[in-house]
């Protein structure tokens, strides 16, 4: 199948052809993203009117909506211009009023002449205790009243664009609805009772009422699945495709990861036995390895990192790790070095700061494999970084790191295994969705001594207390970060409001006690700041955010965030992370500025009951929505028009898993769930898996 399925080319054509739809509708729909019926059609209803027929208005108790039969008495024309006109009508029990703005009153004659019946729909209102209908929806015959649905769904709307052209078009789409072949699985479908696609997709634009358009309403369930399904079909065909790709078995024969667990002063965790075990099956695999090690602020991923690293050169081969910042890099060096030493094997750091002689020297030495293991920043992707044998490349915050930069990563090496490194803990709906293509290893669980972080919230009047509580815990050879509120957008008034903190805090701790560090400043006046409070010459490291990711200083045990309610979730947690992790008890200082919007004050107190990352995030999503939680434009989410990621993220991993399943079962989709699997693709506009199908 090289172009779109003819079955559905009605659906990929104008939407002119509906029925009420002419060209200004046609462009006003654009700024609902609707630009052919297919958007249309996946354009659900997001509420809806009960229009049930009541004997009289007094069977509802206003304000709400009410369709009655009502004889029509007299009408009253307004006295002055814009006055409304009134016309009193009388159901089965009770009189009551319709009320017209700017209406023709010879129009109205013929609407609603008097001594007729009519039906009438629309909202019942008591004004100075009269009860009116102002402006009905509806005003029409009996024999047309049949027409109305009891419960009348409600569409997204936009200017130029009314409910009536909404229910016509739609109704008009419905008639005509393809009969597709189902791609669900026959198990999958019986189990969940879900109906058939055209079914559903009747069912989901004719609610019945209210429990209709609820997320787990059987229609809607099965068209979210639906769009979750074709999303993870994408990324599953990404991974088989890459899977393809020749691979090398690395196999080690353990005697270096033994040294390491020999060194250890404390048994690994089990969820750090089982990531070491995950990974090390996939690199003893002759499928290329692509995987995500997801873990909380101190899980231990940096053991877990080497141990992978130690098998590939146990296997007589060599390992890179990756890591976004200089200051990381030499921080992941000097966290390994002990363990490799007792290990025996050769760590050697490379960074753009390696100048001359020297790195000449280190880049022989990597190209004849005399070092086993390379620490690096980009400076590793350069032209001339050449490897004896590179195995497994782990890379440390991925998000940092382009694809691109992965590809050429695997280019320095023979079919090199990747591991990913996040330190960000991703709600599980979230994490299927943007590492889909990826298996996916989790640490969720602390290392025996790292002490619980105690979080408190002060309101910002009580600053000078706090600058006394820090001055009490230097005075103990404490040290403590202190971090600035994010002023605006701009990094410039950023850097003020951090000068202008520094200059309060060394006033009064004292010169040389506190250090600076912003986004403004040199690479190398930043490395000597963090340089000085990591060798603890200064006590108190005054900065933005920029200390969020990675900074490990053990004998840090105070951080205070001012306008902590300017931050989100997932930075507050990452900021607190940068204490707890020597053997002091730590406290974290959540500063506010009162009056909290509600959201703030419940950021604010999630971060007081929970240090789990993984219960904070998915907090995150339920505060934030998905697309702000990662930051949609440089996430790669897929927008759905249907699904819902944060209230059915079990329907997207039973997407995932069925999507894979089926590429074993049927890896070219010539079967006839995969025929009908390339149809869903095209109607769904998967065009990378087409792409995918069409070259693989």
């Amino acid at each position: 199948m090289t172009g779109r399925p003819e079955v559905l080319f009605p659906l990929f054509g104008s939407l002119t052809k509906l029925d009420g739809i002419g060209p200004k509708t046609e462009s006003a729909l654009q700024a609902l993203h609707v630009e052919k019926p297919r958007d249309l059609l996946f354009t659900l209803p997001h509420a809806g009117v009960d229009r049930r027929f009541r004997a009289s208005i007094r069977e509802i108790v206003p304000p709400s909506v009410c369709t009655v039969e009502v004889t029509v008495q007299e009408h009253f024309p307004p006295a002055t211009r814009g006055r409304p006109y009134r016309i009193n009508v009388v159901d089965e029990q009770t009189s009551f009023q319709l009320v017209f703005f700017h209406a023709r009153g010879d129009y109205l004659q013929k609407l609603l002449p008097t001594g007729q019946r009519r039906v009438v729909s629309g909202r019942i209102e008591t004004f100075d205790g009269i009860a009116q209908m102002v402006h009905p929806d509806h005003v029409v015959t009996r024999t047309e009243a049949e027409a109305i649905p009891a419960f009348e769904p409600v569409y997204p709307l936009v200017a130029g664009v009314t409910q009536k052209v909404m229910w016509k078009a739609t109704r008009d789409l419905l008639d005509s609805l393809p009969d597709l072949a189902d791609w669900v699985d026959p198990a999958l479908r019986q189990r969940e009772g879900w109906p058939d696609w055209r079914e559903a997709m009747r069912q989901a634009h004719s609610p019945q009422a209210q429990t209709d358009l609820a997320p787990q309403a059987v229609a809607r369930a099965r068209l979210a699945y639906d769009e979750l399904f074709a999303h993870q079909m994408t990324l599953a065909l990404a991974r088989a495709k890459a899977r393809r790709k020749k691979g090398r078995a690395t196999r080690g024969d353990g005697r270096l990861r033994d040294r390491v667990r020999a060194a250890l002063p404390y048994a690994p965790t089990g969820a750090q036995t089982r990531a070491v075990e995950e990974i090390a099956a996939d690199l003893a695999s002759p499928l290329r390895m692509n995987r995500l090690l997801q873990g909380d602020v101190g899980a231990g991923k940096t053991f877990v990192a080497l141990m992978a690293l130690l098998t590939a050169v146990e296997a007589g081969g060599q390992g890179v790790l990756m890591a976004p910042t200089e200051i990381l890099a030499r921080q992941h060096l000097q966290g390994l070095q002990p363990l490799a030493a007792a290990a025996g094997v050769v760590l050697e750091l490379l960074t753009g700061r390696d100048k001359g002689p020297e790195r000449e020297a280190k880049l022989a030495a990597l190209a004849r494999g005399d070092i086993h293991i390379l620490v690096g920043t980009h400076a590793v992707f350069q032209p001339g970084v050449n490897f004896a044998d590179l195995r497994l490349a782990v890379i440390d915050e991925q998000h940092r790191f382009g694809v691109a930069q992965r590809m050429q990563l695997g280019a320095k090496g023979d079919a090199v295994d990747v591991l990913v490194m996040t330190a960000t803990p991703i709600p599980r709906s979230l994490a299927l969705a943007q590492y889909g293509d990826m298996d996916v290893s989790l640490l969720d669980e602390k290392p025996p001594g790292r002490t619980p972080v105690t979080t408190a919230l002060v309101a910002t009047e009580r600053f000078d207390a706090v600058v006394e509580r820090l001055r009490r815990a230097v005075s103990e050879g404490r040290q403590a970060y202190w971090v600035c509120p994010l002023v605006n957008e701009s990094e410039v008034s950023d850097m003020i409001a951090a000068e202008e903190r520094f200059r309060i805090l060394r006033a009064a701790l004292g010169e040389g006690v506190v250090g600076l560090v912003h986004g403004q400043m040199p690479p190398a006046e930043k490395d000597a700041a963090m340089a000085d409070f990591v060798a603890a010459r200064t006590r108190v490291l005054v900065s933005t955010t920029v200390i969020e990711v990675g900074v490990d200083v053990p004998n840090a045990s105070i951080m205070v965030i001012e306008r902590a309610e300017s931050f989100g979730l997932a930075q507050l947690h990452q900021l607190r992370g940068r204490v707890g992790r020597g053997a002091a008890a730590s406290t974290c200082l959540l500063m506010y500025q009162p009056p909290l919007t509600q959201g703030g004050q419940r950021r604010l107190e999630i971060m007081r009951e929970t240090e789990d990352g993984f219960r904070i995030s998915e907090e995150d999503l339920a505060l934030r929505g998905a697309g702000d939680v990662i930051g949609t434009a440089q996430s790669g989410l897929p927008r759905f028009r249907i699904a819902d990621m944060e209230r059915q993220a079990n329907l997207m991993q039973l997407a995932q898993q069925d999507a894979r399943k089926l590429l074993v079962d049927d890896p070219d989709l010539t079967g006839d769930r995969g025929q009908a699997a390339r149809v869903m693709l095209w109607l769904m506009e998967q065009d990378r898996a087409i792409r995918l199908i069409s070259v693989g």
